[in-house]
């Protein structure tokens, strides 16, 4: 999944329809592979984001579950954890792999 596009379920407030519609745009920019279309296609690709943002309001409206609703500040914080754990992967393996290039 894109990771800008974060999960929108069982929130408290519930997702708005801007984050509704910021995930219709990252999902429709993920699959076209560009983040500004022709202006060919200009009117499908914001007809494509604005279907998508209506089935997702409809599917978070109608999605149930019994768990808590989650915290928004907390399961950002573990977003942003989980960013800092990836780049410093990154740092570290880039770091090693230029230690080689040097060494050999």
């Amino acid at each position: 999944m894109c990771r800008n596009i974060v999960p929108l379920h069982n929130f408290e407030p519930a997702a708005t329809d801007d984050e509704c519609h910021d995930a219709a745009l990252q999902f429709v920019r993920k699959i076209t592979g560009t983040t500004k279309p022709s202006k060919a296609n200009q009117e499908v690709f914001d007809r494509a984001v604005a279907e998508i943002a209506h089935a997702t309001r409809h599917l978070l409206d109608d999605l149930v579950t019994a768990a808590p609703p989650k915290n928004r500040a907390e399961e950002a914080s573990k977003r942003q954890a989980r960013s800092a754990d990836r780049y410093e992967a990154l740092r570290a393996f880039q770091e090693q792999k230029k230690a080689a290039r040097a060494a050999s």
